[in-house]
């Protein structure tokens, strides 16, 4: 199995330079043929989200879709697409970041009862805290 970075995924997605475009759809293209699977990690998740929205202005809406879309995706298997489903719907109402809804959901499947964290906004949400003090 081959890993994604980043990178092929955001080619894939927004088709901003053209031959790194036909490259990456062309592996999908040739994993998709031989009926295999391209492993996205947690941490190209969560980059792919925040390159999508500090780099490309993609609203939380478009991220949801998309995210949603590539998580049915046969070609794509997701590190952890359980947890990842979770932080997702958690994204798509919640006042924080992916990664921090990744981070409580791993913590969580981890054992870890709730995040200590100093992101005010979170505070009030399922599963973080406020760090004492």
């Amino acid at each position: 199995m081959t890993a994604l970075d980043t990178n092929v995924l955001v080619r894939f997605l927004v088709s901003d330079d053209a031959a790194q475009t036909a490259r990456a759809k062309a592996l999908i293209r040739r994993t998709a043929i031989r009926d295999a699977q391209l492993l996205v990690t947690d941490v190209v998740a969560c980059e792919l989200v925040w390159v999508l929205e500090s780099g490309y202005d993609f609203s939380k809406k478009e991220i949801a879709d998309l995210l949603h879309a590539l998580l049915r995706s046969q070609q794509l298997r997701f590190q952890r697409a359980d947890e990842l489903s979770r932080a997702l719907a958690a994204f798509e109402t919640g006042r924080g970041d992916f990664s921090d809804y990744v981070i409580r959901e791993i913590a969580r499947s981890d054992g870890a009862a709730s995040v200590a964290t100093f992101d005010k906004k979170l505070w009030s949400e399922p599963g973080f805290e406020r760090v004492p003090g």
